[in-house]
């Protein structure tokens, strides 16, 4: 990236391909693995690939591509690339995209388009859909259609700058089809990175006031701190204030610091802990519904936020000040004007709120304690979990599952999908392989990407898919149920998901218990390919979507 003090000099211009323009773009921005499928449209593209050095993961459908390339910008803090033909195939990866946008995740979607001079009403053009760029436009954060081959490089550092210079969105690239083996004079763009907006020295003075004068203040940390962990950890050890963390921010404070409350901010006991603070910093996160269930959070609570995005840090509850800028170089700054001398120890305080967290998180998660347990003694610090919508994740491991690092717990918030969990490990597994990677998922959410066993196997990943297996959606049973109604359509008869597995090129068991669920992981993590561990269970409280 270039900086204020270092330009990056462009390339000189030659003849290209409008497919070779392009992967030479990606090449020029650290590209070096692109999730996807080629197809009829998109062929100049992967002519180009096949002799640029960056390593193509093939999946089975282009939805899974998507959660793949999540998984790999969560875990290597890098955009994901995305490669799609026209169409349905682009139309399959809007799940993806729009999941990435509500967890503000860099994930560039290209896709070819119908050619320059196609008719606007249509002709029945293969793969032709009404308006294919509008349907993206509305679910990423940044889109465009190019309409030359010299505009490829230029649309390509736009979108890069777009999800990498403020808060992380994805972005799509349209370029038409017939643009893609057309040759023209093209000079790539270097990349380049706006500096994200930094909080005032006045609000910066007012929120040291505010903490400075705490008793009992209190850190509230999502997704956006993932690359201000050290910060995090110097401002809760100034002010000794304890640490509770969304889901997407769970790691960011190591689940064993004494100050950590671990994650879960739905918890009944958050209610009392936020009642029970005079200053809340809110670093990172939305403060959004889908966190916090039993409601928002109190406007006569005294609020602080840091958000690089100016739109969020007055969503949901307009804090007291709001410190606009990335997370680490905020700290930083606040931390300068911090007087820190005389603070209480709270390292008791925080050890009574956590005592009081694990009961709410056993009472709910009491199903997957085991299951937690067997988990925690086959991983280790540096482990990440790679989750779905399912109850074992958000009733079992986000609070249940200590973990250690930023970005190690995998997870679809906000949107909420299904099928989530295995591409992005896949993911995952591609950007850390020195890393335990755990895919952990419900029974009837897995078969939404399933296919993806055959895509991890061919990649050789040494990944362990837990599935936890009741017979069907069973939050969506529960929730008919507790509304009185009659319960149907949501029961699954499970196929022999070890054979399944097996035949796509895995190795796959069944389990009665979780036992034996730190051996079988254990196993897992060192074996020459994926290993599918069906684990079924049975009751209410455990019935996993």
């Amino acid at each position: 990236m270039s900086t204020d003090t270092e330009a990056t000099i462009a390339p000189a211009g030659r003849r290209r391909s409008g497919g070779q323009a392009l992967v030479d773009a990606l090449t020029l921005h650290g590209v070096d693995v692109v999730f996807g499928i080629p197809g009829t449209h998109n062929l100049p593209v992967y002519a180009a690939l096949g002799g640029a050095g960056i390593r193509h993961v093939l999946t089975r459908h282009e939805q899974g591509a998507g959660y793949a390339a999540d998984g790999y910008a969560r875990v290597s803090g890098k955009p994901g690339v995305v490669i799609t033909t026209t169409g349905p195939a682009i139309l399959n990866a809007a799940a993806a995209a729009a999941q990435a946008y509500s967890d503000s995740v860099p994930v560039l979607f290209i896709a070819p388009g119908l050619p320059l001079h196609h008719p606007s009403a249509g002709n029945g053009y293969l793969h032709e859909v009404k308006d294919q760029f509008r349907a993206m436009d509305s679910i990423v954060g940044h889109a465009q259609r190019v309409t030359t081959v010299e505009e490829i490089p230029l649309a390509v550092a736009q979108c890069f700058a777009a999800m990498t210079s403020a808060r992380p969105r994805p972005a799509y690239l349209e370029i038409p089809l017939d643009l893609l083996d057309l040759e023209a004079t093209t000079a790539l763009v270097p990349p380049y990175e706006g500096r994200p907006a930094r909080p005032n020295a006045e609000s910066i003075q007012a929120a040291a006031q505010l903490l400075d004068a705490a008793e009992h203040p209190l850190l509230i940390v999502g997704g956006g701190a993932s690359g201000a962990a050290d910060e995090v950890r110097e401002l809760a050890e100034a002010l000794q204030a304890p640490v509770i963390t969304t889901a997407n921010g769970k790691g960011v404070l190591p689940e064993t610091h004494p100050l950590s409350l671990g994650a879960g901010v739905h918890h009944p006991t958050v209610k009392q802990l936020v009642a029970a603070s005079d200053v809340v910093v809110a670093v990172g996160t939305e403060l959004a519904p889908s966190d916090w269930w039993w409601g928002p959070i109190s406007q006569q609570s005294t609020v602080i936020r840091i958000d690089i995005d100016p739109t969020s840090a007055a969503t949901n509850i307009s804090p007291a000040v709001a410190l606009v800028g990335d997370a680490a170089e905020t700290i930083s700054s606040l931390l300068t004007g911090l007087r820190t001398a005389g603070r209480t120890d709270g390292r008791e305080s925080a050890a009574q709120w956590r005592r009081l967290l694990r009961q709410d998180a056993a009472r709910e998660g009491g199903a997957y304690l085991e299951l937690c347990a067997a988990l925690d003694a086959a991983l280790d610090d540096s482990a990440l979990i790679a989750a779905d919508s399912a109850m074992a994740c958000y009733y079992g491991a986000l609070s249940n599952l200590p973990l250690h690092r930023p970005r190690s717990f995998l997870y679809p918030t906000g949107v909420g999908t299904l099928g989530y969990g295995l591409p992005a490990a896949i993911g995952a597994k591609i950007a850390a392989p020195q890393r335990k990677v755990v895919a952990l998922l419900g029974d009837g959410g897995v078969m939404f990407t399933i296919a993806e066993l055959a895509a991890a196997a061919q990649a050789g990943l040494a990944v362990p898919v837990v599935i936890v297996d009741n017979g069907g959606y069973g939050e969506i049973r529960n929730e008919m149920a507790d509304r009185g109604d009659t319960v149907h359509a949501v029961d699954l008869a499970s196929p022999d998901f070890a054979a399944l597995a097996r035949s796509l090129g895995c190795h796959g068991v069944s389990l009665e218990s979780a036992t034996l669920l730190a051996d079988a992981v254990g196993a897992a993590l060192n074996a020459d390919r994926p290993t599918l561990i069906h684990l079924r269970v049975s009751g209410r409280e455990t019935e996993s979507a």
